[in-house]
């Protein structure tokens, strides 16, 4: 999506073909973040790693000042701008590598893995952090093969082995349980649930619940 791997066939973002002579217009515009943050987060301090972006896109350093307070704020790190990234802890650096991105303000951001190796408080702040970010209007595509955070942040599923084994929407996707387990995937826990329990309470709800507010009102028509 940003011209780092090539193939056969073509990609387009935002309606502009990615080919040489357009790399630097797509990667203004395309933002990546890398499963590890290790590799992502190479200069002295957090605020050098946040400004390295926008600074190479040429911004006047006003602005790459303006563009580096909004992205820590965004990623609640504001006030360690002067620690060195190997000072921060493993969730933190999660959060630093998304404001390197986030300064350059991408319009298609691209997230390999974001929630691997969290703790449960930092898996729930980089959930939101994307949801926020889908809701104010920038594109995210997430690769990930946790299953029970996808129904918090996704609208659409795209399952790939090698070619694409299934495409939809999120609720669509979820409720092939045999293309997910042949995936080696795990079946998202509520829908396991209400699958179990659809043979003697189908009438109890008309689709299977995949957010625990829904979860909570299925069972409430359950339980009478």
């Amino acid at each position: 999506m940003n011209g780092l791997l090539r193939g056969d066939g073509t990609v387009r973002i935002l309606g502009r073909k990615v080919e040489e002579e357009s790399l630097p217009w797509v990667r203004s515009r395309v933002g990546m973040v890398f499963q590890d943050p290790d590799d992502q987060l190479f200069m002295p301090n957090l605020r050098e790693d946040v400004a390295f972006g926008p600074r190479n896109l040429g911004r006047a350093e006003a602005e790459v000042d303006r563009d580096v307070s909004r992205a820590l704020e965004a990623v609640g790190l504001q006030g360690l701008e002067g620690k060195a990234p190997h000072h921060l802890s493993f969730g933190q650096k999660k959060r630093a590598a998304l404001a390197s991105v986030l300064s350059m303000r991408p319009e298609v951001l691209v997230m390999d893995e974001p929630t691997s190796n969290l703790d449960p408080k930092s898996k729930r702040t980089v959930v939101s952090l994307i949801r926020d970010l889908c809701d104010s209007g920038t594109t995210i595509i997430t690769a990930t093969h946790d299953v029970n955070i996808v129904t918090l942040m996704a609208d659409e599923i795209l399952l790939l082995d090698r070619r694409v084994m299934g495409y939809g929407p999120l609720r669509e996707i979820l409720e092939e349980r045999e293309v997910l387990e042949g995936l080696g995937l795990e079946v998202p826990i509520l829908v396991d649930l209400f699958h179990s329990l659809r043979g003697c309470c189908s009438h109890h709800f008309h689709q299977t619940p995949i957010t625990k507010d829904e979860a909570v009102e299925g069972l409430k028509r359950i339980l009478g």
